[in-house]
């Protein structure tokens, strides 16, 4: 099997204790979080198996923008409503087991960290976390979630650089697994990119 690996949009990127993981981008590509590690990235880089057509495509995990009052439909947040990458939206991997996480302190201070190569005009960068209690056992949706964003990066209809890092809080008072959902708002198109990172706290 040939690996093309390409980087598309908006998953979600944390600086933590975690191991750093390096994209390596193919020409028609877009963007990815790698900080935490994503799901796409995951399967892109063989740590979880079986995926599918997202193992070659990590970087294309492009849908509507406007969320969280549009965008993908409940329960197809991860894979941005595309059905060849609904391997993401499952609360299991594709094996059974349960997605890798990465570690994080809630209150503490981290790095997002993004890789790009397609720079698009962007709006801004938002993550979004889980809330405490959500259901863990089903398909991410938007009850699942804090539908207020924990951080948000204006980014003024600017094109990010190949790598760009920005700094936020994480929420406080959260134990246990999470998702983290990451979208990055593109400026002139109808979309955004999104990406979900599983993290125990």
């Amino acid at each position: 099997m040939r690996r093309r690996t390409k980087s598309y949009a908006a998953v979600v990127g944390l600086a933590t204790a975690g191991t750093l993981v390096l994209s390596s981008g193919g020409a028609s590509s877009h963007g990815y979080t790698d900080l935490p590690i994503s799901r796409q990235k995951l399967c892109q880089n063989g740590t979880v198996t079986n995926c599918g057509d997202i193992q070659w495509e990590p970087q294309s995990v492009e849908g509507p923008k406007g969320f969280p009052a549009s965008g993908p439909a409940d329960g197809r947040i991860c894979s941005a409503g595309h059905t060849r990458f609904a391997q993401l939206d499952s609360s299991r991997t594709p094996s059974g087991g349960a997605w890798p996480t990465t570690r994080v302190s809630g209150g503490q201070r981290y790095t997002f960290r993004w890789q790009f190569t397609a720079m698009h005009a962007t709006t801004d960068f938002k993550y979004y976390v889980t809330q405490p209690g959500w259901n863990q056992n089903h398909n991410l949706a938007r009850s699942d979630l804090n539908l207020t964003p924990f951080l948000t990066v204006p980014y003024g209809g600017q094109r990010p650089p190949s790598t760009l890092s920005h700094s936020g809080t994480l929420p406080s008072g959260l134990s246990g697994r999470h998702v983290i959902l990451a979208v990055w708002t593109v400026a002139d198109t109808g979309n955004a990119f999104y990406a979900c990172s599983d993290v125990t706290f």
